[in-house]
């Protein structure tokens, strides 16, 4: 059934794009039906998975003959890592949804796209022949340039075409990588469970990871290829930008563990501490640079580079704890900062019409807004980390897992939470809490709609869930890092076949 998380997503998206313009309603409720039944069938698939776990620890969805005489199948399965990250997506869908309620631009394209970009991004978490995972891949990249290109703000078209060469590259890294590793593979199949029996040499490993996982990280914000991020997250329409940093960066984090990681573990041991190092400046430049910005949204767009960095970091460890703490870092930070942009981006900027932290100093906007200035409040300490939400658990595991690999690095990223904490607590405070001379908004604002306020709660009740009971998570994640496990399990034994 995880397969019509796909299926749905494009036969919405169909549907839309054959439904007459005039109809914006009926185009919202379209969507809202696909994303709230991709949604159910990812619960479905988490559930089945957590109560009837395969012995392998892979559940095969399809598999099928796709292009015989180049060994192309179209192959979906799924393990701990895929599912987490799918339920991530259905969540995030849902509730970036109920945050476009007010869209009236060309109602139905926008939905369309969106839904295209969403079912890309299911095609990516759930392919296991790699090159069906490229095809999803590059599906997700073209939504994303018109989404932000035709619905957009701030210097749109150029924050769309940045966003999209910068895909593109990286993508062209990878296709090389696929194709290098093909021909050297010589199991005429792109098959990942194929691949990983290979005994790749190590003189291949080590110039193929590097191309493989860069190409894939770019898309995960990894310093200095970070740029395309806050320019993209600025320019990004409120669901857009939900997605990019809810679900799009975490493509890139899965495909450089999923196939970088996983194929070219000997890579990894050769470039483990130039990318832990990047990471680590992630972190800290992304968190300085957020800590100064003027701009409400940009100081979220660094701060999902800053967090971003954390996932790498966990990568890096190559230790159990570390590794599956990268992973549940991948969904706390989907939903908090999908929750965080839908304040800034929704609640606040498309009533105000202004994200400069000065002017919105004088409009004492938790008067004004008070249930966005709630929100922002208990999303920014979800945020920091404090306990009781599922940003501490993740951050705490990637902080044990760096200990364990190189201590002076954990003590380096605990700086950059420190520093997150210091911006978070000044943008809160200037975007809601000023003390400058009052200043009312002209007109009055709008109040927050139903829609905003059931996505919102969607979100925070997810991250509280999650930081109440990481164990519902962590019992599918942590299966897949076993030494045992058929994929990741190469990872935590030190690279043994």
């Amino acid at each position: 059934m995880l397969a019509w998380t796909i299926y749905l997503s494009f036969f919405g998206m169909a549907v839309l794009m054959l439904l007459p313009a005039d109809r914006p309603r009926a185009a919202r409720m379209i969507a809202l039906g696909a994303t709230l039944a991709g949604l159910a069938f990812a619960v479905s698939g988490v559930l089945q998975y957590r109560n009837h776990p395969p012995a392998d620890t892979i559940l095969t969805i399809t598999q099928v003959t796709w292009l015989r005489s180049l060994g192309l199948q179209y192959f979906l399965a799924a393990d701990g890592i895929s599912l987490t990250l799918v339920l991530l997506t259905g969540i995030v869908a849902v509730a970036g949804t109920l945050f476009s309620w007010n869209v009236e631009h060309r109602t139905k394209e926008f939905f369309a796209f969106y839904l295209a970009l969403i079912g890309g991004v299911y095609g990516v978490f759930l392919s296991f022949d790699l090159f069906l995972l490229f095809v999803f891949y590059e599906i997700a990249i073209i939504p994303k340039y018109f989404l932000i290109a035709i619905w957009g703000s701030t210097r749109k078209e150029y924050g769309a075409m940045k966003l999209a060469l910068y895909s593109f590259i990286g993508s062209a890294m990878v296709l090389v990588g696929l194709i290098a590793t093909y021909v050297v593979a010589g199991t005429h199949s792109f098959n990942l469970l194929d691949w990983v029996q290979v005994p790749f040499p190590r003189s291949f490993q080590v110039w193929v990871f590097p191309l493989m996982f860069v190409g894939f990280a770019i898309l995960a914000g990894l310093w200095p290829f970070h740029t395309w991020a806050p320019t993209g997250h600025v320019a990004a329409p409120t669901a857009a930008s939900m997605l990019l940093a809810g679900v799009v960066m975490k493509l890139g984090a899965y495909g450089a563990l999923r196939v970088a990681m996983t194929l070219f573990p000997m890579g990894v041991a050769v470039w483990q501490d130039p990318i832990a190092i990047l990471a680590l400046i992630g972190i800290v430049y992304g968190a300085l640079v957020a800590l100064v910005q003027q701009d409400f949204k940009f100081v979220i767009g660094y701060s999902s580079v800053s967090h971003m960095g954390f996932v790498l970091l966990g990568l890096m460890t190559l230790q159990t704890v570390g590794l599956s703490g990268a992973v549940l870092q991948m969904f706390s930070h989907g939903i908090i900062a999908g929750l965080l942009f839908a304040v800034v981006g929704r609640m606040v900027y498309d009533r105000t019409h202004t994200r400069d932290l000065n002017a919105l100093e004088e409009m004492r906007l938790s008067k004004a807004l008070p249930f966005a200035a709630g929100t922002f409040v208990v999303a920014g300490a979800a945020s920091m980390g404090l306990p009781g939400f599922s940003g501490f658990v993740a951050e705490l595991q990637v902080l044990i897992g760096a200990w364990q690999a190189f201590p002076s690095y954990a003590v380096l990223a605990g700086v950059g939470i420190i520093i997150g904490v210091a911006y978070l607590l000044r943008a809160q405070q200037k975007a809601f809490f000023g003390d400058m001379p009052e200043k009312p908004a002209e007109p009055a604002l709008d109040p927050i709609t139903i829609p905003e306020r059931l996505g919102a709660l969607l979100l925070l009740a997810t991250t509280v869930a999650v930081g109440l009971y990481p164990q519902f998570l962590l019992d599918l994640i942590l299966p897949a890092f076993h030494p045992n496990a058929p994929l990741m399990g190469v990872l935590t034994r030190g690279g043994v076949l």
